[in-house]
């Protein structure tokens, strides 16, 4: 593996420089609207010739495109999946330096490709990154877009004319220097690079397609590098098994095939019963449809009937209301007459009672100005009186406060001679009740004594 890769390395170089090259023929006839051929295309063809190693015949194959050839649709199983982990390589680091150098180089190829087509939306808007850029690049950049002007105007002069100008590989020297310059100074100012690399989206569809192939290419080269003839030799052997697989998937699907043949046999067959069934009801459908028609027909006749019947009842009932409405409008007639007689009887009566109605509001009105008067007159009396009552109460009340304190010391005086009064009544009928007290007490023992003297008498004349 490492003899295969010194042997590829410097052809890798040139192929290299070649891209940078046309990549700046690109980018420069793209920013002056002229589009130049470039190598790039036969560049990503041609690749897998470069690499191909001395002993090999075949094309090379990933991984990737084995799965597409083997199966197309997505791998649904976790075991179909597993079983293509086989075409990884082993290795996930390169070990050798040439192959390290070999993708440095081709990382080294990708920056500079992806800052070279964003270089034309660079140049139309450099006051843009003027501040970010510097005055170095700017200066830098400024220098080309005038080289590359230049160049345009030659080329475009030398294609008119068809004569060969000895000038334009001097410019196109220049052209590469300058734009050798550029890049360095960008990989000088990393904040430059990243800030124009900020801008991808205006970077053109050929221009996308470059880096995407060229990334694309990367990986190819890294899978190639990390696979070992070893390895190399384990996938072949894997991938005649997938063949034969293939195989007889495909007879089992020949017999599925035919199979499924068999049934759709049997499907139309079952397909061609239905269809009759399908035309006998359409038959018996066409029969009702038929008879449907002839009693829609007799039942239109019947309805038609029906309809001039009620047509001639309807103009009978018609006449009828008419003459009930000529009735009823003279009927009208004479009771607007009625009434507008009898409405100016009612509007004389009214202006009548108008009329006394006023009479009466005005006899009101003199009759009220008299009594109002009158009021006036007695308002006035009673106001006079008033006053004198107000003084009257005035000295009534302090007469009536004499008054008071007098009733008050009367009531008092009074109140003590009942008092005494009947406290001397209590006495006297207490010395009466005992007086009389006493004179019982004397007379009971008086009568006592005078017992106790019989008695003693008794005892004696018995003995």
């Amino acid at each position: 593996m490492v003899i295969w890769v010194s042997g590829k390395f410097q052809a890798f170089q040139a192929l290299v420089s070649e891209l940078c090259y046309s990549a700046v023929l690109r980018v420069t006839a793209k920013f002056q609207g002229v589009f130049f051929t470039t190598i790039a295309g036969s560049f990503l063809l041609n690749t897998k010739a470069y690499l191909r190693p001395t002993m090999e015949v075949a094309v090379l194959t990933t991984h990737q495109e084995v799965h597409k050839k083997v199966k197309p649709l997505q791998l649904r199983s976790k075991a179909a999946k597993e079983s293509f982990k086989i075409l990884d390589p082993s290795s996930k680091k390169l070990s050798s330096l040439e192959a390290q150098r070999i993708i440095s180089v081709m990382e080294e190829c990708i920056k500079k490709t992806e800052l070279v087509t964003l270089l034309p939306y660079c140049l139309e808007n450099l006051e843009r990154f003027r501040v970010m850029l510097g005055t170095d690049l700017i200066s830098a950049l400024q220098e080309h877009k005038r080289l590359g002007n230049n160049l345009v105007m030659l080329l475009g002069k030398q294609h008119e004319v068809q004569v060969p100008d000895p000038h334009v590989a001097m410019l196109q020297q220049a052209v590469r220097s300058s734009l050798k310059n550029v890049l360095r100074l960008f990989r000088c100012n990393p904040v430059a690079y990243q800030t124009l690399r900020a801008e991808a989206v205006t970077r053109g569809k050929a221009s996308q397609d470059l880096v995407r192939h060229l990334s694309a290419l990367r990986g190819f080269l890294l899978e190639k590098l990390l696979t070992g003839p070893a390895e190399e030799k384990t996938k072949n052997v894997y991938l005649k098994e997938i063949s034969l697989r293939h195989e007889k998937n495909t007879m089992t699907v020949t017999g599925m095939e035919d199979e499924l043949a068999l049934a759709i046999k049997e499907r139309d067959a079952e397909v061609s019963k239905r269809n009759e069934v399908i035309r006998q009801l359409k038959t018996s459908l066409y029969q009702m449809e038929k008879v449907s028609e002839d009693f829609q027909r007799r039942t239109r006749q019947d309805t038609d009937n029906q309809v001039q019947s009620d047509l001639k009842a309807s103009e009978s009932r018609c006449m009828k209301f008419q003459q009930e409405v000529n009735q009823l409008r003279n009927q009208l007639s004479q009771l607007i007459g009625e009434n507008q007689e009898v409405e100016m009887v009612l509007r004389k009566k009214k202006y009548k009672v108008e009329t006394e109605v006023e009479n009466w509001i005005q006899k009101y009105d003199g009759e009220i100005g008299e009594k109002q008067m009158e009021y006036e007159e007695l308002n006035k009396q009673y106001q006079e009186e008033k006053a004198e009552l107000e003084e009257l109460e005035k000295q009534f009340a302090v007469l009536e406060e004499e008054y008071s304190q007098i009733t008050e010391r009367q009531r008092l005086a009074k109140e003590k001679r009942e008092a005494q009064e009947r406290e001397l009544a209590i006495m006297t009928r207490a010395a009466i009740l005992i007086q009389a007290f006493w004179k019982g007490y004397k007379v009971r023992k008086l009568m006592k004594g005078k017992k106790g003297k019989k008695g003693k008498k008794g005892k004696k004349g018995k003995k």
